[in-house]
């Protein structure tokens, strides 16, 4: 099926699909429409911008029959807050048309507040693990008419530390439920994680991570430090005719940081960024002036890459390489969406020219290297990141033990002693071959009357 009238949809999905512009699905919606519709368990494997919300948001409203009541009927988890924004809204305007209530519920809002909308009745629950599991646990929300759970971008939310909540949801969810799990990538966890609570699931594998996306232009520049990084960066971005709408990748909120306030001297207002540590409304700020042009270029981090809903994105730049090369397929996957031309630039130093070679490896295709402008400037600042370390000859803790001087003394044999138990425990079990307790009376009694001879 490539087109969504060869679907058996109803009307009310149709006007919707039809006032968004939607006509051709892509190969993921295609393959999951009808195991999901049978209700069997699915596990879809699709590399980021694919349409994998679109994948499970369209066959889960269109079985879902019409109730007057307020009982939640299926819960999808998120690994984000952005991505609960992002799929709310989705499944808001595909069930335009329909009665379907949807409740977006996600960390950093106060508890009470998402007591309240959850406990005025939501035909879907789109939730970050943390405050759904908090949220079942004082029974603001009714799980009894739960069945079917989505599960979308597991392999970050596992990476995140997500696996204790996301036990703890299934365990108390009824049986039965159709599980729907969506992930970029397939990792062990992933696949231990399908085993312990999937029955029968149906993989399907579709442009999975690691193959490169022919609609994306990729680039590679070879630069010495952070610092020179920062000027290739503003160099390249001085064409604002060209670098319309760019999305920097960092490797953390300490570079984010560090790289806002250099762009920031430069070119004012047109730069923002977002990281886990900025409040949520600063976040959806930001989102929402760069989605809107107010903003040309937002400096992220890695965890931000699968939540952001960003449209028309004319470059990716990765001013670090990605320790996991699965992380550089979801980071270009941010632009050349929805068959969109899109390029993607890394910036890579000496030290991780090899972490370069294992993404290469990965796509099975080398990455197009560029030469350096001419006038750029190179810089010999270091972070403290690229600064050499400097081992202290005097500090005890950090001394090399081959290299000691004349009054070093290795410790007497009273100072050397370790602590191993007990004293009678230790004479017990070297008496008796094993440590048996003191009230153990007839058991020593037993073995000290071994090989005496009778009266």
């Amino acid at each position: 099926m490539n087109s969504f009238q060869d679907f058996n949809l109803t009307k009310q999905l149709h006007f919707a699909l039809e006032d968004l512009g939607f006509t051709q699905s892509t190969p993921i919606q295609s393959r999951t429409f009808s195991p999901i519709m049978a209700g069997r368990d699915v596990v879809g494997i699709a590399q980021t911008g694919t349409g994998k919300t679109l994948a499970y948001t369209l066959p889960l409203i269109n079985g879902l029959k019409f109730s007057k009541k307020k009982e939640t009927r299926i819960i999808v988890i998120v690994p984000t807050r952005e991505l609960v924004l992002q799929v709310t809204h989705e499944i808001e305007k595909i069930g335009a048309y329909s009665s379907i209530k949807v409740a977006g519920v996600y960390g950093g809002v106060n508890m009470n507040t998402h007591k309240e909308l959850v406990m005025q009745g939501a035909d879907i629950v789109v939730a970050t693990p943390g405050r759904l599991y908090d949220l079942i646990l004082c029974r603001a929300l009714k799980v009894k008419a739960v069945k079917k759970v989505v599960i979308d971008e597991v392999d970050i939310m596992l990476d995140l530390g997500f696996r204790f909540q996301l036990t703890n949801i299934l365990e108390v969810l009824p049986e039965p439920r159709q599980h729907i799990l969506f992930s970029a990538t397939m990792t062990e966890d992933v696949a231990e994680f399908i085993d312990v609570f999937f029955r029968n699931p149906e993989t399907i594998s579709v442009a999975v991570s690691g193959t490169p996306l022919t609609n994306i232009e990729q680039f590679a520049y070879n630069v010495p430090n952070f610092y020179t990084k920062a000027n290739l960066l503003l160099h390249l971005l001085k064409k604002k005719e060209t670098y319309k709408k760019v999305l920097v990748f960092v490797p953390n909120k300490k570079s984010a940081d560090l790289l806002f306030e250099l762009l920031e001297v430069k070119f004012g207002k047109e730069v923002a960024v977002i990281h886990s540590n900025k409040t949520q409304n600063y976040r959806i700020r930001s989102i929402n002036n760069f989605n809107n042009k107010v903003t040309r270029i937002l400096v992220t981090t890695d965890v931000m890459a699968r939540g952001l809903d960003l449209d028309a994105i004319s470059h990716v730049i990765n001013v670090d390489t990605p320790r996991y090369p699965e992380n550089y397929m979801h980071r270009i996957g941010r632009t050349g969406r929805a068959k969109a031309q899109g390029v993607s630039m890394l910036f890579s130093t000496e030290k991780e020219q090899p972490l370069k070679t294992v993404i290469e490896d990965l796509m099975d295709m080398k990455i197009n290297g560029l030469p350096l402008p001419e006038d750029l400037k190179i810089s010999t600042k270091l972070t403290w990141e690229e600064q050499p370390k400097i081992i202290e000859r005097d500090n005890p803790h950090k001394r090399n033990t081959e290299e000691v001087g004349a009054s070093f003394h290795e410790k007497s044999a009273k100072n050397s002693k370790t602590n191993q138990g007990g004293s009678y425990k230790r004479t017990i079990k070297k008496k008796y071959k094993k440590a048996k307790t003191k009230g153990d009376k007839n058991f020593n009694q037993r073995n000290k009357n071994k090989g005496k001879k009778p009266f």
